[in-house]
């Protein structure tokens, strides 16, 4: 069924195909139905924020299609964006098992679709079902895997190239499958939202990314980017280029 934001929408967790593939989703028979009885699955369009940092927390939302944003904010009004969220993501988990303010802030970058569990309801179903306290686990042990290796590439990288190298890298490997079918890397962040994300300006995400054409590490206009040397984005992704010659150069017969 088609929503009114042009997503095909998964009615049902019974029959969604992609279950078996996701932590959260893949969950006993009888979990499973239980859990269909308490969510409720709602399309959101671009720009639509689910829930803000210091918010009391109401419940989980268990992406279904699209992508989120997760971010947080400093005082001064600085935000970095902390993580993409994918299919399959919980988000608002830790906040709604512990019951503290929702610590991160969520926003739809494009037409999604998410389930909806309330609070109590989640709590009842995790006390009812005891396998899915264990993907509860799961997911949370996941999620401070993924804060350590944001943490790591954030603060012990030298330079914002190395950051964005790195960046390119992560969403090319999450690509692979669908680079298979149609060349390029679709950038899920503006070069704004970018520079939130490596912590730095959007004018330094420009002038770099200008520089990676140049050398032909990449080549794309608007969001759409083909990685035309993968070794050199290497190099500069392990802060190892001490001189040009050092960057591997495209071959004349290289696609």
């Amino acid at each position: 069924m088609l929503s009114p934001y042009g997503l095909d929408l998964i009615e049902s967790c019974l029959t969604c195909k992609m279950r078996t593939e996701r932590l959260f989703c893949d969950l006993p028979g009888a979990a499973l139905q239980a859990f269909e009885n308490i969510k409720y699955a709602t399309a959101y369009p671009e720009g639509a924020v689910l829930f803000v940092e210091g918010q009391v927390p109401r419940g989980i939302f268990v992406l279904c299609k699209g992508q989120v944003k997760v971010s947080i904010c400093a005082p001064d009004g600085k935000t970095l964006i902390v993580r993409i969220a994918k299919p399959g993501d919980v988000l608002g988990l830790s906040a709604a098992v512990s019951g503290e303010p929702y610590e991160l802030t969520a926003e739809t970058t494009g037409p999604c679709q998410l389930n909806f569990v309330k609070r109590d309801d989640l709590l009842r179903f995790l006390k009812q079902h005891p396998e899915a306290c264990f993907k509860v686990a799961e997911q949370l042990s996941e999620k401070y895997n993924t804060a350590c290796h944001e943490l790591r590439t954030l603060g012990l990288s030298h330079s914002a190239g190395e950051k964005l190298a790195r960046l390119l890298l992560e969403w090319s490997s999450n690509n692979e499958e669908v680079a298979q079918q149609k060349p390029g890397l679709k950038l899920p962040l503006t070069h704004e939202e970018i520079g939130q994300m490596i912590g730095t300006s959007r004018e330094t995400v420009t002038r770099l990314f200008g520089d990676f054409k140049k050398r032909k590490i990449v080549q794309g206009n608007g969001s759409m980017l083909v990685i035309r040397n993968k070794a050199a984005l290497n190099l500069i992704a392990a802060n190892n280029q001490a001189s040009p010659e050092s960057i591997p150069t495209m071959g004349r017969n290289t696609p």
